[in-house]
């Protein structure tokens, strides 16, 4: 059962009662990410989610993990380009601890300078740990190609030079900017009693204040080009990419679909052709990002260098298939039973469940029940995955970004996209 309420501090509230599970999925999420950053804040999101595990008015960094720990719950948070989110699951019986150890983190957090500096190495060597790992640079890199010039580019992690010069006066006008109960909701999914978790929610989160600012808005501007970075690793890491539709696009399931087929799982037609026939990758597949006002679809793989311009030759000629010839019925229906499986079997989780709440709230204004959403995935035709590969799969939109052992001053590469992208 869905239900929906406002604290009496502002704060929107959807909860879903699972009433044959033990546990409760609570997170708090904020429409704040790597895309409200100015371009000297970049990286600031995610610095804030991590000071809040570093200590509050009430509890010290050491009492937070130890509090969720001796009741067996987990307790975490994570930054993306257009919102963040903190989460527990727990025991319902501790649905309580729930609760206030969220709004404590969110609301309480000390933000102090002497742990910020502390922080900000932490940071500082993730982000070494992520340029020292090219299959998920590679991601970043695509995105920052594709858009670049606009927040939706800047890396979440932020930058080296822009992580040193946040100060604690930068992460507390920031959160006073965006952490505000019109920005934000309350997500909470499990065995509970409604009434019951409000008359909590309206005990522990009073304090969270603030009114909601307008967001300026940068327009896209999108360009594909190819971008090589020279680095000495066994493998190319390359990604080919398109703008994609946003989160409400009438045809986001269509392309759903067309993830499903070309690249979404062990049947299909990349991972078949480039792995099971061929033997030149290891891993493979097609990912699928939206965001409000725009999207990205990624083909991705990993090869030996002297294997990369068959790669991108196979990449290009799975795209044109799908641009000219129409898929089989047979094709087509088994990716419908594929993406509606994987669906039903998301719900058994309740931090699964707990997140399509918050996304409805967030994004949507309205939850968008399992049933509709299967209705739509059953209503795409194959003339639908014909103009839907045609409308995204541009040449001129076309992007590649590769990062490997290759040389600067050898062009092959270059003419290997130009030939076959």
């Amino acid at each position: 059962m869905f239900k929906r309420t406002i604290l009496d501090c502002g704060l929107p509230v959807v909860c879903e009662n699972i009433p044959y599970v033990r546990s409760v999925a609570m997170g708090f999420w904020v429409a704040c990410g790597s895309r409200n950053e100015s371009p000297h804040e970049q990286g600031i999101s995610h610095l804030i989610e991590h000071m809040a595990f570093k200590g509050t008015n009430n509890r010290s960094a050491r009492e937070i993990a130890e509090s969720i720990d001796a009741v067996g719950g987990h307790l975490n948070a994570f930054t993306t380009k257009e919102y963040t989110c903190f989460y527990v699951k727990i025991l319902d019986k501790h649905f309580q601890l729930g609760i206030d150890l969220l709004a404590d983190l969110v609301i309480n957090s000390l933000l102090s300078s002497e742990d910020l500096e502390k922080e900000k190495n932490v940071v500082l060597e993730e982000i070494k740990l992520y340029e020292d790992s090219p299959d998920e640079l590679v991601f970043d890199l695509l995105t920052q190609t594709i858009l670049n010039g606009h927040p939706l580019g800047h890396p979440i992690l932020g930058t080296p030079e822009t992580i040193k010069n946040l100060n604690r006066n930068d992460l507390v006008q920031y959160k006073e900017r965006f952490y505000t109960p019109a920005n934000s909701c309350l997500a909470i999914a499990g065995n509970i009693d409604f009434e019951q978790i409000i008359k909590e929610c309206n005990l522990f989160w009073t304090k969270l204040k603030g009114k909601l600012y307008p967001e300026e808005s940068i327009p896209l501007k999108i360009q594909g080009k190819s971008c090589l970075r020279n680095k000495d690793t066994e493998q190319v890491h390359l990604c080919v990419g398109v703008p994609g539709f946003s989160r409400q696009h009438e045809d986001r399931y269509t392309l759903l679909l067309l993830n499903t087929i070309l690249g979404g799982s062990s049947s299909s037609r990349l991972f078949q052709e480039l792995r099971e026939e061929r033997g030149l990758v290891y891993s493979t597949g097609t990912y699928y990002a939206t965001f409000r006002d725009t999207g990205l679809f990624t083909i991705y793989a990993g090869t030996s260098p002297k294997y990369f311009s068959e790669v991108l030759k196979i990449i290009s000629s799975e795209i044109n298939d799908l641009k000219e010839n129409q898929i089989l019925e047979e094709e087509l229906n088994r990716a419908k039973e594929q993406v509606k499986g994987n669906l039903w079997l998301s719900l058994e989780n309740t931090t699964n469940r707990m997140s399509r709440l918050a996304k409805s709230e967030l994004f949507y204004g309205e939850f968008i029940t399992p049933e509709e959403v299967l209705k739509r995935v059953n209503a795409v035709s194959a003339d639908d995955l014909i103009r839907v590969s045609r409308a995204i799969f541009k040449e001129e939109l076309l992007t590649l970004t590769a990062i490997g052992p290759f040389k600067e001053e050898d062009d092959f590469y270059l003419r290997e996209l130009q030939t076959y992208l």
